[in-house]
């Protein structure tokens, strides 16, 4: 059996993002964190049954100077601790003129984790709540789901599921599974 990854943006999958003027932005403290309900049990069941939980989380306030990277630290250890199914986080901490490899939508936080765990990438899923997200999991040969939250900003036209919440998106998977495995 190979092994298999769920890649999960952080903010607006993971957690609750902070709105304003229709954008997604990540909580400025620690104490703003609010992780949505049951996606901690949902993500156990699937690592229970062989999955890899990576988060790959672009975090380009530290590279703008807005957001200390310890912050970034911080709210990363506090959604490990709440969600100890968690087996990575990688996160892209530059700005979209830095050209690296790592910001989505490029695929290289993926790219990384599934050489780190020896990871079968068309077996595996990256959901997110944005554009970037989603090009990025495309790019990585992954399968793909889209949360639409309804932000005002560009969506993404090619994905494979478009759902509402996290929950929903990891229903897809645990029914997925189901499938391949009857």
């Amino acid at each position: 059996m190979t092994t298999r990854a769920i890649f999960l943006d952080r903010d607006g999958v993971l957690n609750h993002p902070v709105i304003r003027e229709g954008k997604s932005y990540p909580p400025a403290r620690v104490e703003d964190l609010k992780i949505y309900d049951s996606v901690g049990g949902q993500l156990q069941r699937l690592k229970d049954r062989g999955f890899i939980l990576i988060v790959v989380t672009n975090q380009p306030d530290v590279a703008r100077g807005t957001t200390p990277k310890s912050t970034v630290e911080s709210i990363n250890a506090a959604i490990a601790r709440e969600i100890p199914a968690i087996d990575r986080f990688i996160v892209c901490y530059h700005d979209n003129a830095d050209g690296c490899d790592c910001r989505k939508p490029k695929p290289g936080m993926l790219l990384v984790g599934a050489a780190e765990f020896g990871v079968d990438l068309p077996r595996s899923y990256m959901i997110g709540d944005r554009k970037g997200d989603v090009d990025a999991g495309r790019a990585a040969g992954s399968r793909t789901i889209f949360i639409d939250r309804g932000y005002r900003e560009a969506v993404p036209t090619n994905y494979d599921y478009r759902v509402s919440s996290t929950s929903e998106a990891l229903k897809i998977i645990e029914s997925e599974t189901n499938n391949e495995e009857s």
